[in-house]
């Protein structure tokens, strides 16, 4: 058996004293940190040698805004541009997702450009990579756009201290850069003469990334003082209101439930006043309060009775399932909760059997198929790329030839569950107009060849890189 890398460091180390270990662990993270000073150096080189034939071509970031998507750029104002499908390869040998590639590249040129001082001091081994890309990510998507003095000023502070400087700390240096050089529309309702800066420190923040088990998620707000004296007593009125009401649960789960109870009420005001088509309602005649639509699949058999007395077979489901949105498991018992509200809407959908052939003759894709394919792939199928399915695009693997039945041909790329896969559109774009390729090996199993030759497989269990290819001239060496 040939010997680990982490085998012959062990072995190199058993020797060593608590002073010995010190020093190599110091030398060991001074390496780390030059390596990924090194790789933000070379990731600016890759985006020099990509340039976009024109501003369309461009890589940009999609950042959702007011249900819709805007286009921000991967660096601020005066870096270079960097051409839009140059990115996912870099991403590829990195072993990350494109929109991590994309973030590295932008920071570095970032860094490059606009934060100078502070590349310098990256690449002295006096700033880890990871805090001056922090410190780019925010003069990246400042609000409003730093401008390049601006970001200079937040450069020439942040390098006076060696970069040592916290969240909060960074979030008035750009204030102040804000200030100094007039970026902020003027604000009628801040005080010039109180000496601060004025930065609205409203909002309604919702972290839908993580869910508790309890099938909870955590909520964080900054509201005016009136609005948030209002929700005190609606939400401290409808905790009352459920202990009347022969409640148990604690002060705290009451108060939760009641905010709950506010947002449903909202919702059912809104559908009953819009007036637009038809309402859905609910038997008691009042509009459908809950609307929201979660995907979540259960593993089920049937269950044939021994018992003569009971007719028939009983659908019988696991206690627990899988939430389509972030692949987060939920309990039974949580969605039986759910769909216990009288004014929820439920829809059950009809079973789909993943390892059904379905087909047509048509390019369009029916919805059934079309829900097949998402199923079964669950995110777009780019290696690494996390996007759920559902909002991707469905693409032929081979592509559709729409001339093949005038002319007698037979159809090269048909609409059928083989030949279908779900791809973000970023992705899409990237196999229509490039040199990327792909291949379906196996139902929901791709296997993916770069412009320069790098091969990926992309299954259910997520991303692996295959034999890279061979330098030109120079075999590959015998395995043993």
């Amino acid at each position: 058996m040939s010997e680990t890398l982490a085998d012959r460091v062990a072995g190199e180390v058993d020797d060593l004293t608590a002073s010995d270990l010190l020093r190599v662990i110091r030398e060991r993270r001074t390496a780390e940190n030059q390596a990924a000073a090194d790789q933000m150096l070379l990731a600016a080189q890759w985006a020099d040698l990509h340039p976009p034939e024109s501003i369309h071509e461009a890589a940009t970031f999609s950042v959702p805004s007011a249900g819709c998507e805007h286009e921000e750029p991967i660096a601020g104002e005066g870096c270079p541009l960097v051409a839009e499908f140059c990115v996912a390869e870099l991403g590829g040998v990195l072993g990350v997702s494109t929109v991590a590639a994309k973030k590295l590249i932008g920071q570095s040129l970032e860094l490059r450009h606009r934060l100078p001082r502070l590349w310098a001091l990256v690449h002295a081994g006096r700033v880890p990579a990871w805090k001056a890309r922090a410190v780019a990510e925010t003069t990246i998507h400042c609000s409003p756009a730093l401008t390049r003095e601006a970001a200079g000023f937040v450069d020439s502070q942040v390098a006076a201290v060696a970069g040592k400087v916290g969240p909060a700390q960074l979030d008035r240096l750009v204030a102040e850069a804000i200030k100094r050089f007039d970026l902020a529309e003027p604000d009628p309702a801040a005080d010039p003469e109180d000496g601060y800066l004025h930065v609205d420190p409203r909002h309604v923040t919702i972290d839908t990334q993580e869910v508790h088990f309890a099938g909870t998620m955590h909520l964080e707000a900054e509201i005016d003082m009136a609005d948030a004296i209002d929700l005190d007593r609606a939400v401290a009125q409808g905790a009352a209101t459920q202990a009347a009401l022969g409640s148990t649960e604690s002060l705290n789960v009451r108060r939760a439930k009641a905010l709950g109870d506010l947002a449903r009420t909202q919702t059912a005001l809104d559908l009953h006043t819009t007036g637009a088509g038809t309402v859905a309602k609910t038997e008691d005649g009042l509009p459908v309060a809950r609307e929201v639509v979660l995907y979540v699949h259960f593993d089920a058999h049937f269950d044939v009775p021994f018992d003569d007395s009971t007719v028939g077979e009983q659908t019988v489901f696991g206690p627990t399932g899988r939430l389509e949105e972030r692949q987060r498991l939920v309990l039974l018992d949580q969605v039986k909760a759910w769909c216990a509200d009288s004014r929820t809407k439920v829809t059950i959908k009809p079973i789909i059997d993943l390892n059904t052939q379905l087909k047509t003759d048509a390019y369009e894709i029916p919805d059934r198929i079309r829900e097949q394919v998402v199923l079964r792939d669950k995110t777009c199928v780019f290696p690494r790329c996390t996007r759920p399915a559902r909002r991707c695009d469905v693409d032929h693997v081979i592509p559709h030839d729409p001339d093949a039945q005038a002319e007698g041909r037979p159809q090269p790329g048909p609409t059928q569950t083989d030949n279908l896969a779900a791809l973000c559109r970023s992705h899409h774009r990237l196999k229509t107009f490039t040199g990327w390729r792909y291949e379906m090996v196996a139902p929901g199993i791709y296997e993916w060849t770069s412009p320069h030759g790098y091969r990926y497989r992309r299954d259910r269990d997520g991303t692996t890189a295959i034999d890279p290819p061979d330098p030109p001239g120079i075999p590959r060496p015998r395995r043993p």
